[in-house]
């Protein structure tokens, strides 16, 4: 068995999330631990333990969109599937995020572009696969080489409304992206949203879940080293309660 870590680590210092959006991590060494042991029990000198060291805890502070996550349906919106409660990731159904894999390679695209359903018909066709359902389909884009630069969040193409709406009526309910978002980059939806005053175009990809049901991962990393098919993914995601997404260490299998 051959595993393909496709998870980011999270910390303070890569920028991968806007400004003001990234987590807050404060590590408490062996040392801290051994003096927050001292109140745990009274009377002990924290020089007395081993090597003089407590337990090394991190403290974090940030949202549920830090590093690779699956979104639920309920960061999208309140309903979902035309109508229906939408899910909380402490919902999904788990044998949803243990299924076989299928990369498709839109690196070539320019940063800010919507993928066409047709797009991504024609990627299936070039690897000569057809989507089964619940397939996990993972979308490798420019971005993911621009992981860790201060333009990574406005790098690689997007999915709009029209490819998502696709591939949940091939039976899809889970995709993945390298991307900041599963939707081009703010950047660019911000341009095209000052030109029409269409507030359609902001989040078309997500909203899209409205429509049916559906959920993906973000930040995933080293899609460039997965072949086209013939792996599985297992993203399980971090049970938080009624939350709207959750963290997950995303992984190909490969046997």
């Amino acid at each position: 068995m051959k595993i393909i870590d496709l998870s980011v680590a999270i910390d303070n210092e890569t920028p991968a999330d806007p400004p003001g959006l990234g987590p807050k991590i404060i590590y408490k060494s062996h040392k801290d631990g051994a003096r927050e042991y001292e109140t745990f029990f009274p009377g002990l000198n924290g020089n007395d333990l081993p090597d003089s060291e407590g337990p090394a805890v991190e403290i974090l502070t940030c949202s549920t969109h830090v590093g690779t996550h699956l979104d639920a349906p309920w960061h999208f919106a309140s309903t979902m599937n035309h109508g229906q409660r939408a899910l909380t990731i402490d919902e999904i159904p788990l044998d949803w995020c243990i299924r076989p894999g299928v990369r498709l390679d839109f690196r070539h695209l320019p940063d800010g572009h919507i993928v066409s359903a047709a797009q991504v018909q024609a990627a299936l066709e070039d690897i000569g696969h057809k989507l089964s359902p619940f397939d996990i389909v993972l979308m490798n884009t420019s971005a993911g080489a621009a992981y860790g630069q201060p333009d990574y969040i406005h790098k690689g193409c997007g999915f709009g409304r029209e490819a998502t709406l696709w591939l949940l009526d091939q039976g899809v309910r889970i995709t993945g992206t390298d991307a900041w978002s599963w939707d081009p980059p703010f950047s660019f939806t911000r341009q095209r949203f000052a030109q029409s005053g269409d507030a359609g175009l902001i989040w078309e990809g997500h909203k899209a879940g409205r429509e049916g049901v559906f959920l993906h991962l973000e930040k995933l990393t080293a899609l460039d080293q997965l072949p086209p098919t013939g792996f599985t993914v297992s993203c399980l995601p971090v049970k938080v309660r009624a939350g709207s997404a959750g963290w997950c260490r995303a992984v190909a299998i490969m046997s």
